[in-house]
């Protein structure tokens, strides 16, 4: 799986990339992270990517230019030319199929939007992919595009330890919340351990933790929604475009 991130602030990456899961999965280049700065494309000496709107109001807007600019040339770097995806509180939100769905690509681009956003020409001409993480804002698309490069790289064979992980983990083939989890010591401040997780019967184990998962779930989202929506009883969102 092949990233290309095109920001303002490539360096924000940096500790991001250098640690735990991501960089191993670098190292063995099970992944491939290319940062590429938005100002490279910028056509005058100020290296200016961003502009007042049109119609006045407070900020700044990414202009259109440097930014197809930027995504044209980075497509032509390689093949396939990628998905584009544009961070943006905008777009339909990230969950975990559409994160299955986006794992199946070769080759991602995520442009992560600053200021006001975007100018919607960028939209219009590149036809991205419109991705949010929450209704709420935040300083830039860094961190969203962070977020994609995390959930899809778990599920790139190879990436986590054991395989297993990702289809144990929340969210997963049964679209449940994962079940809660012990470890040692047995007794901590009056709080035990399930006497189950100790007995070594292997299938009231099992039971047991679906169980949990099951119930975690009805407590999270309304159980109403569990029998509508197979696989998927977080919501009703619309099902995800490739």
């Amino acid at each position: 799986m092949r990233f290309d991130v095109l920001t303002l602030f490539p360096n924000l990456f940096e500790g991001f990339l250098s640690e735990s899961i991501l960089k191993r999965a670098l190292e063995r280049n099970l992944i491939a992270v290319h940062r590429h700065d938005l100002r490279t494309w910028a056509s005058n000496k100020h290296h200016q990517v961003d502009d007042r709107p049109f119609g006045g109001g407070p900020g700044m807007v990414l202009m259109a230019p440097p930014v197809v600019e930027a995504v044209e040339a980075v497509q032509a770097l390689t093949a396939p030319p990628g998905l584009v995806l544009a961070m943006t509180p905008s777009g339909r939100r990230l969950d975990q199929e559409w994160v299955r769905r986006l794992a199946t690509q070769p080759r991602l681009i995520l442009l992560c939007g600053r200021y006001e956003g975007f100018d919607e020409r960028i939209i219009e001409l590149l036809q991205p992919k419109l991705v949010s993480i929450g209704d709420y804002v935040l300083s830039g698309g860094e961190v969203p595009a962070m977020v994609v490069i995390d959930a899809v790289s778990r599920l790139i064979p190879g990436v986590l330890g054991d395989d297993q992980s990702a289809a144990e983990d929340s969210f997963g083939p049964e679209g449940l919340l994962d079940h809660p989890h012990y470890t040692r010591p047995r007794l901590y401040r009056g709080l035990s351990v399930p006497e189950v997780l100790t007995s070594g019967n292997h299938a009231e184990i099992a039971r047991w933790r679906r169980e949990q998962a099951l119930q975690r779930t009805r407590q999270r989202f309304r159980e109403a929604v569990l029998p509508t929506i197979p696989n998927a009883p977080y919501g009703s969102a619309p099902p995800a475009t490739e």
